[in-house]
């Protein structure tokens, strides 16, 4: 086992540890990888307040990309020194779910509930949500890794693990979101501005940012929103439907909060789809009047990492980058060192960061924090 520095929950709500660990090498089947970048996500913020029941201690940490370091026995298509992606999407690629095209529901995940990280003294460290790439190194199933350009930027590329493909996704694969519908996007943080690009580029023609803040609704602009609708007024729905004359065709939900669900049908139209993306804690509710859904043959829908392929997808979205189509670089409001994970997660609690980074900092990835001591 080779020690890896990795920032550690050991209590729900308290502050994570910067401790040594032990990580176990890559198994069949599974590849280590060198963390270059790794984004902090609204879900590792949950997890660490155990809104999900996670076991501890734990290491979490999902939205990253790095290096491949090695390889296990059986693995093919990557190879030590290639960049990649490090994603939660680990998935078999035979049961239903993965042979008709959804691997991020797959229902026979290959090496679940294993952990590759250890104590010192040798007690299991949980691998949250898979990844736990807030450390130094992972080792992951080969299904959760995508090859991505070398000379493409890191903290860039790790966005593209869950952020950019759940919200790009949830629009593109989930609402199929099709030329000339209004789309209205409730959350304008990471998630919901990728699920505005995506929008934007199915041809939507409006698409209604709404949230609680006028900054986001000004940011949601700058990432292809038509209009804004702030959350904080009276019946928002109705601003809304006044603006594109209209109700709509799909509303993404890309907030983790019950009651922003259980507004989301009045801006609905007959017919229309109502996708859930965004995960409110466990026990947490939302109410609907489910006549009036049947009534108006409406759809309620949950998307998972967007029903993201990573082998179809990624490549198309790189490509969209390299054009210029679609921004990731603007997504990135800070980079901080690992030791400043505590200071990232307390500015993104804020609700102003779009998304905070984490630079692992190999000297190999060329990137440096932007935050100092």
């Amino acid at each position: 086992m080779r020690p890896i520095r990795a920032a550690v929950c050991r209590a729900f709500g308290a502050p994570l540890t910067i401790e040594t660990l032990h990580l176990r090498p890559p198994g069949p089947g599974e590849v280590e990888v060198e963390i270059g970048a790794v984004a902090i996500c609204q879900s590792d913020i949950s997890m660490a307040d155990g809104a999900w029941n996670q076991s501890l201690p734990a290491v979490y940490g999902h939205e990253a990309a790095g290096r491949i370091a090695a390889v296990g026995p059986g693995v093919t298509g990557v190879a030590p020194g290639d960049t990649v992606l490090v994603t939660l999407i680990r998935a078999c690629g035979g049961c239903p779910s993965c042979a008709s095209g959804h691997p991020s529901i797959c229902r026979t995940k290959p090496n679940d509930g294993d952990t590759p990280l250890f104590t010192p003294d040798g007690q299991p460290v949980h691998q949250g949500l898979d990844t736990a790439a807030f450390a130094e190194a992972v080792v992951v199933h080969h299904s959760q890794v995508a090859p991505i350009p070398p000379d493409m930027a890191m903290e860039a590329a790790c966005l593209m693990s869950c952020g950019v493909i759940t919200g790009l996704g949830a629009a593109v694969n989930t609402a199929r979101v099709r030329p000339g519908e209004t789309v209205v996007v409730i959350g304008a943080g990471g998630v919901g501005l990728n699920a505005i690009q995506g929008a934007r580029l199915a041809g939507a023609a409006r698409v209604i940012a709404v949230d609680m803040r006028a900054d986001k609704i000004e940011a949601a602009r700058a990432f292809g929103a038509t209009d804004g609708v702030l959350a904080t007024g009276d019946k928002p729905w109705r601003e809304a439907r006044q603006i594109a004359g209209r109700a709509a065709d799909a509303v993404l939900v890309a907030v983790g909060s019950a009651a922003a669900y259980d507004t989301a049908p009045r801006y609905l139209a007959p017919g229309g789809r109502l996708v859930m993306v965004g995960m409110p804690h466990s026990g947490q509710t939302a109410r609907y009047e489910p006549v009036a859904i049947a009534l108006l043959g409406q759809e309620l829908r949950g998307s998972m990492m967007g029903d993201t392929v990573l082998a179809r997808d990624i490549p198309w979205i790189v490509d969209l980058y390299r054009q210029g189509r679609l921004r990731l670089d603007d997504l990135v409001s800070g980079r901080w060192r690992l030791d400043q994970i505590n200071e990232a997660i307390a500015d993104t609690r804020t609700g102003a960061a779009l998304r905070n980074v984490i630079v692992v900092g190999h000297p190999d990835t060329g990137l440096q924090a932007d935050r100092q001591p």
